[in-house]
């Protein structure tokens, strides 16, 4: 049989295989991948078997676990496997204690200038709804606080989904949580009326910076202690020693008196790190 005809099958991942996949992703990324989830790696790496012209996962796993494959292929495993669903104002209820609580707070706290500006890092960023809501929120509060300055990370593992959020193109119906107001001030549309996309304006793009930052890194990298952080509906793909391990973490890139949000259905419960919970899964250094 040819090697192009075997390449047009179907490979099969053993169970055997499927562990050393998992196990790997656990350690670079802290991410669980129960036996259930077989199938949809088995699924998901199809295409990048196909597309380096390997027959196996055996083949595949072997190139990823060489010092080649390493530098380069890792990266890609790691997008298959990672989730990334986010929305434009998405659990609206923390950009209300944002602008009503925290930010008042910060401003209280201490003088925010140019050379010190309000930090705000959106973890686990995914395509960019989150950090682009935050530019919007922030820039519509400094309007009625003109003294406000602040920047914006937004990070993610996964190198594929980083460059859809920097493109800041989307769907017009993602847009739909949006309101009017902020839309028209915003967002672009296209000149062309068939086209059903949207654009992030360049004033509000220019607020974020995006990089690729892995959870799992002993620093990350961040030089700027930050005053806020949204790291929301990503912990939950975590054990609890890599949640115990990743707040502690959040908890020294932080400000005293800064913020961190979580998503609605995760909680600090069971974590032993010096954090007061100040509203519905937003919790405060002390």
């Amino acid at each position: 049989m040819s090697k192009s005809m075997i390449l047009n099958s179907t490979a099969k991942m053993k169970k055997e295989e499927f562990q050393r996949f998992s196990s790997l992703i656990y350690d670079q990324v802290g991410i669980q991948l129960p036996p259930t989830k077989k199938t949809m790696l088995e699924s998901r790496l199809q295409k990048r078997l196909k597309l380096l012209g390997m027959p196996s996962f055996a083949e595949y796993g072997n190139f990823v676990f060489s010092p080649e494959g390493q530098e380069t292929e890792l990266v890609h495993l790691i997008d298959v496997v990672t989730t990334n669903k986010t929305d434009f104002f998405r659990e609206p209820g923390h950009f209300n204690f944002l602008t009503q609580r925290a930010l008042p707070a910060i401003m209280k706290q201490r003088d925010v200038t140019h050379s010190h500006p309000v930090r705000i890092w959106s973890a686990g960023c995914s395509s960019g709804e989150e950090p682009y809501t935050l530019a919007m929120v922030l820039a519509e509060f400094g309007a009625e606080h003109r003294d406000l300055r602040f920047t914006i990370l937004a990070s993610d593992i996964s190198t594929r989904i980083l460059a859809t959020a920097k493109k800041a193109i989307y769907p017009e119906e993602r847009t739909e949580e949006i309101a009017m107001n902020i839309k028209k001030k915003y967002l672009l549309r296209s000149k062309d009326r068939n086209c059903s996309l949207v654009r992030i304006c360049p004033e509000i793009r220019a607020k974020v910076a995006f990089r690729r930052i892995n959870f799992m890194d002993a620093d990350f990298g961040v030089r700027d202690k930050m005053d806020i952080i949204f790291c929301r509906n990503v912990v939950i793909y975590f054990d609890k020693p890599t949640q115990q391990n990743l707040m502690q973490k959040f908890h020294r890139q932080l400000r005293p008196g800064g913020y961190l949000f979580l998503g609605h259905s995760e909680t600090l419960n069971g974590i032993d790190v010096d954090f007061k919970s100040v509203g519905s899964t937003v919790y405060m250094k002390t």
